[in-house]
């Protein structure tokens, strides 16, 4: 019996296709169960990248301090007023999830603002298509998107070997999960 069961009815993130729809911006106030936190040395200009070149809006924002920025549910950035930021990206990454047919989009208008913050799109061997944004605070950021699964694929096999199999693919019995 596998450990692993279908639970994306719990997520935002639409189930991968060449039609997926990305979900609406979410506005709602929750208790938010992980986000991350990036210092600028310039709120309004992270602000505009954030918005324009990656696609999220202000929820809110304390004047000078901070600016609460999100995509969908889940999808939580705080930008903080800060002294000094780091001179080069670290090596940590941060992931947001996206659908296929926002990549271009988001990769134009990236490089629109910042022509050096791009790198990718590419493809990864856990069947994502990814784009790294290097962003003015210099934080390395992942927006991922699944592609559509295809089961005679080697990203199939890939996911397989760690026990990772499609819905309704010979994965026994999962009802105590669910």
């Amino acid at each position: 019996m596998s450990d692993y069961y279908d639970a994306f009815e719990m997520s935002p993130v639409p189930t991968p296709g060449p039609d997926a729809v990305a979900p609406e911006p979410f506005r709602g106030i929750y208790g938010m169960p992980a986000f991350v936190t990036i210092p600028t040395t310039d709120l309004a200009a992270s602000v505009d990248f954030w918005t324009r070149g990656l696609g999220f809006f202000e929820l809110f924002s304390i004047p000078g301090t901070l600016v609460h920025l999100r995509r969908w549910a889940f999808q939580d950035v705080l930008l903080r007023s800060a002294e000094s930021v780091p001179a080069q990206a670290p090596a940590m990454s941060f992931s947001f999830s996206g659908v296929l047919n926002q990549i271009d989009s988001l990769v134009e208008a990236c490089r629109a603002l910042r022509p050096d913050s791009v790198d990718g799109p590419r493809d990864t061997p856990w069947n994502t298509r990814d784009v790294e944004v290097i962003t003015p605070e210099n934080a390395r950021i992942i927006f991922t998107a699944a592609k559509p699964f295809d089961p005679a694929s080697q990203e199939a096999r890939n996911l397989e070997a760690i026990g990772i199999t499609p819905p309704g693919a010979g994965r026994g019995d999962n009802g105590e999960h669910a």
